[in-house]
């Protein structure tokens, strides 16, 4: 199981700068970062990208409802985003969620030879992403339901007649007591998005149930054998108490410690 590391775009670029080299050194498989409202996910990858030179690229990801094909595509050649190792994640929300990121992935591939990531929610989407992506991003997750979702996009896949695609899952990790009250509090927000809201419901699970909320760095390598298995890597998001270069080095290194 190949193993990713993911940080807030709106981190200071420094942190992004020194995570994103500690990652390619330490072995990680990939490096992300989002795409909030406020800040421009495209430009945050571009300091991990120029800092770093195997490892992978990741955006997870653009929603495609506030920002079209066009404009993504723009942004990347602005960007000089490394193309080969690129991960283009994207997504949207309803109503209309499955024509705008068919119709969205078409373009996007019609114009950028690089790896399209479909961030994928419920049942539909996973199918959908099964059909038409390169990789699909789970977020919030089991890794019980990551697997029967896994199973969704393998149909998919089938019945498009095409490989099934690489599965990514976000796992968000905490380590020590203020960084775990900060996730509580991300999982707060994000059950009442009403997509999100329903995803859990339909887990039966609380949103903190779905993350790594470890005391200790010896916690952490223990809990991710529960995703052995479940998707083809997992890709870490860093939650910390105060979004310095050492805590998230610390996170990076506890989650590459033997267990």
């Amino acid at each position: 199981m190949g193993q990713g590391f993911a940080l807030f775009a709106g981190t200071a670029p420094e942190v992004i700068r020194a995570t994103a080299r500690e990652a390619e050194g330490l072995g990680y498989t990939s490096f992300w970062v989002n795409h909030p409202g406020a800040t421009d996910g495209l430009a945050a990858l571009a300091l991990a990208a120029r800092e770093t030179r195997r490892i992978e690229v990741g955006i997870g990801v653009i929603p495609l409802h506030t920002r079209e094909a066009r404009s993504i595509v723009e942004g990347v050649r602005a960007q000089a985003l490394p193309l080969d190792r690129l991960l283009l994640g994207v997504g949207s929300p309803n109503p209309d969620a499955l024509k705008r990121v068919r119709a969205g992935v078409a373009e996007l591939r019609s114009q950028l030879a690089t790896e399209i990531v479909v961030a994928a929610l419920g049942p539909q989407m996973c199918r959908l992403a099964g059909e038409v992506a390169d990789g699909v991003l789970f977020n919030w997750l089991t890794p019980e339901h990551a697997r029967r979702s896994a199973d969704l996009v393998r149909a998919g896949a089938a019945a498009a007649r095409r490989p099934a695609p690489k599965l990514f899952a976000y796992v968000r990790l905490a380590l020590g007591a203020a960084a775990c009250e900060r996730l509580a509090e991300e999982g707060a927000r994000y059950a009442a998005i009403s997509a999100y809201g329903a995803n859990f419901e339909r887990m039966g699970v609380k949103p903190v149930e779905t993350a790594i909320a470890a005391e200790t760095p010896e916690a952490v390598p223990r809990a991710l054998r529960a995703w052995q298995g479940a998707v083809d890597e997992v890709v870490l998001r860093a939650i910390t108490a105060k979004e310095t270069a050492e805590e998230n080095l610390a996170l990076l290194r506890a989650a590459r410690a033997t267990p």
